[in-house]
């Protein structure tokens, strides 16, 4: 395991982790951007127990690398999701959704091409 995909692997936990209390916490700006996006208020405890698994399984996956690349590949699929429904909505501020992603497939490639 490269010291590269630890550090990206950790990022990416860390920023997931922070992303799901800010929804627990029901942060104002989460709530603009959901109801830009037309996602219901009653979702974001769900999308944050979300978040809060791959950062987790991110985290599980630095002693299990299968599970590294599972949460990693969950985590793809869920902000690509997510930058769906906002384009869906018509609502192009998708810088968030977006860096999230790029953390994401960036720790699932280099997890992919690690040697052994």
């Amino acid at each position: 395991m490269t010291a590269v995909l630890v550090a990206v692997t950790i990022l990416t936990a860390v920023a997931n982790l922070f992303s799901a209390v800010l929804d627990f916490l029901r942060f104002d700006r989460i709530l603009v951007s959901m109801t830009r996006a037309g996602v219901p208020h009653t979702w974001l405890p769900w999308l944050g127990v979300l978040k809060a698994a791959g950062a987790a399984g991110l985290l599980v996956g630095l002693a299990v690398p299968w599970a590294g690349v599972a949460a990693a590949a969950g985590l793809v699929g869920f902000f690509v999701l997510a930058i769906a429904t906002h384009l869906r909505a018509r609502d192009y501020a998708l810088g968030l959704p977006a860096s999230f992603l790029a953390l994401a497939a960036g720790t699932l490639v280099l997890a992919l091409v690690q040697p052994g």
